[in-house]
């Protein structure tokens, strides 16, 4: 809700943040009668079959755009086969974010997909976030920075073994960001654990000089997190997580070292390799090191971070084309 307010405060009246109820039948038909949408639009991947069977028994037509669909998760679906088809049959659009996103939509029971793109290339990192990234780094001065980005449990303490044995670790400072708050103070006690000097950022204070890991435990502030930071490690993608985004990542210009599992991002992730905006490791000490390696080698960061930020401009136009297609689907 903060993330809400931030984005859409400005709006007044005109927006309303609320939370959908959970998908019970009577539930999402209350829900329905109450606030009387005449459009309701479903984000990538949040399909909730009762409320798609709630909308179009009362006739409020329903798009999922930005869709995005990884073979595991068909597959999934085709378990419910009946369910899926009917549910994925309900909406009125449906614009997927790549032609394999598309293909697999349609073999679960969507009705005609179009590619679109993904939305996420037109984000604009936000102003104030850049300026306090920037704020971060005259604290910080030239020391380089490497970032665990959105990291998910079981990574964090791999990332801290390998950075602790690199030869090179005191030169740097670490900065991990776990991808969920919960998880802030059980990644503070790893880092303590390590016997390395622990910062966070909830003290409100850059990280001194003889701090070896910053922790990341603020909401809303990535874009702050990719400025400070020199080389990212991609989190979500060293254990079967199946990634995360690392669009953002790219349009602040930083290099982006991905890990094998990146399945829920498959054609962004593929598309930033090809552009070699990114590197694939298998482990996350080939990518330390390599983070590492790329600290030491000015040029070729600048070059994959230049790569970044051109792969992340060259991909946009999807919000445009999606609203092109709504247009026609408001009722009255």
């Amino acid at each position: 809700r903060e993330t809400a307010r931030a984005l859409f405060g400005h709006h007044g009246d005109r927006v309303h943040s609320v939370y959908l109820p959970y998908d019970l039948p009577w539930l999402q038909r209350r829900f329905l009668r109450h606030f009387q949408p005449r459009l309701g639009v479903v984000m990538e991947t949040e399909v909730w079959p009762n409320l798609m069977a709630a909308c179009n028994a009362l006739d409020v037509p329903c798009a999922l755009v930005n869709a995005r669909l990884s073979e595991r998760s068909a597959r999934r679906y085709l378990r419910l086969s009946r369910l899926a088809r009917e549910t994925f049959a309900r909406f009125r659009l449906v614009a997927a974010q790549s032609a394999a996103d598309a293909a697999r939509l349609k073999r679960i029971g969507a009705s005609a997909p179009v590619v679109t793109g993904n939305i996420k290339f037109d984000m604009a990192l936000p102003a104030a976030a850049v300026a306090l990234g920037r704020e971060w780094r005259a604290t910080i001065g030239a020391r380089p920075v490497i970032l665990a980005a959105s990291t998910r449990e079981g990574e964090e303490a791999p990332m801290l073994d390998a950075f602790t044995a690199h030869p090179a670790h005191d030169t740097a400072l670490l900065v991990i960001v776990p991808r969920h708050p919960q998880r802030f103070d059980a990644v503070a006690a790893q880092v303590g654990a390590t016997g390395l000097r622990l910062g966070r950022r909830s003290a409100a204070a850059p990280p001194s000089p003889d701090v070896a890991v910053w922790l990341g435990d603020s909401m809303g502030e990535m874009a702050a997190y990719y400025t400070v930071a020199d080389v990212v490690l991609m989190g979500g993608t060293w254990l079967p997580f199946g990634g995360q985004n690392l669009i953002e990542s790219c349009a602040a210009a930083r290099p982006v070292l991905l890990g094998p599992h990146t399945y829920n991002f498959s054609e962004a992730s593929e598309a930033a390799l090809t552009a070699q905006a990114a590197l694939r490791f298998e482990t996350v000490d080939e990518a330390m090191r390599a983070a590492f390696d790329l600290l030491g080698d000015a040029p070729r960061r600048q070059a994959m971070g230049a790569a970044g930020q051109h792969f992340a401009q060259q991909h946009g136009g999807a919000t445009a084309r999606t609203l092109d297609l709504l247009k026609p689907l408001i009722k009255g």
